[in-house]
């Protein structure tokens, strides 16, 4: 009987031992897990340190090369676009060039179809068409003193016109003829170079469509009304050319004919084209030339 006791009392503290055991590996299990899971977190967040650093190291590096690469590319299209702009000027250069050996010869072809001589009962002087519609200018003194105007153009038609109206300070008078013409353009004068050549068209003494080349001489120089708007040339003028073009290896207008200085070779003086623009547009009352 005491033997069995003995024995139970061994199995109990036996059966408490294992318990504690099973007890003890329980919350091994959970501390262990409880560990894991708090390494798990650390890993994660370190994963997610690291992967936010790369993600903005990256991304500045990307930003780097777009910077790089969109300043690298502006300034291709800059090189580009000054290539293209050297381009053209060089064309327009050759262009020149060609005009002038040329001797203005596919330039005049064209121009001299807008060159007319205006003539009154007491004198006779030259003038240029500025619009299709037959608007055309000459000198005011040219026609100051006559009545009856009238226009030979170079087809060799005698046209009359009217006098639209006059700027006696700058020594202009509009005209004006019915039917459609070839006609001159205006340049912009502000862009004349000392050195460029260009020619004059005219009827000195009464020698129709004659033509002489020469080059600007000066530009902004005063005339007899005090206005610095002449541009000086060396193109030979005479009593006849006064009213005609004064034109650029282009074809354009850049002046008219006005004056020169009396007893002195190679001083001649047209009114620049950007006043004539003013002054016509002003005596029309409308815009003949844009």
């Amino acid at each position: 009987m005491d033997l069995h006791r003995h024995h139970k009392k061994h199995r109990n503290i036996l059966y408490l031992l294992v318990f504690l055991l099973i007890v003890f590996q329980i919350m091994s299990f959970i501390f262990i897990s409880a560990q894991f899971t708090k390494l798990d977190a650390k890993i994660n967040s370190e994963i997610k340190r690291v992967e936010k650093s790369l993600t903005s190291h990256f991304t500045n590096l990307l930003q780097k090369y777009d910077d790089s690469y969109q300043q690298n590319f502006n300034q291709l299209s800059l090189a580009v676009s000054e290539q293209a702009s050297q381009q053209k000027s060089f064309e327009e250069q050759i262009k020149l060039l060609e005009s002038s050996e040329q001797d203005f010869s596919e330039v005049i072809e064209d121009a001299i179809k807008g060159v007319v001589a205006v003539t009154t009962e007491s004198s006779m002087g030259s003038g240029f068409i500025l619009s299709s519609d037959g608007y055309l200018v000459t000198n005011y003194h040219v026609i100051q003193r006559g009545d009856k105007l009238r226009v030979l153009t170079y087809d060799r038609r005698i046209i009359p016109a009217d006098l639209v109206g006059a700027d006696k300070l700058r020594d202009l008078a509009l005209l004006k003829m019915e039917g459609e013409y070839n006609h001159l353009k205006l340049a912009d004068s502000d862009r004349l170079q000392v050195g460029k050549k260009v020619i004059a068209i005219g009827n000195p003494l009464g020698l129709s469509f004659t033509v002489t080349e020469g080059i600007v001489s000066a530009l902004d120089r005063e005339g007899p009304n005090g206005l610095e708007e002449y541009v000086q040339t060396d193109v030979s003028l005479n009593p006849g050319n006064s009213g005609g073009p004064l034109i650029n290896t282009q074809g354009e207008a850049v002046g008219i004919t006005n004056f020169k200085v009396g007893g002195a070779e190679s001083l001649g003086f047209a009114l620049e084209s950007n006043a004539i623009k003013d002054s016509i547009n002003s005596i029309a009352g409308k815009k003949i030339i844009t």
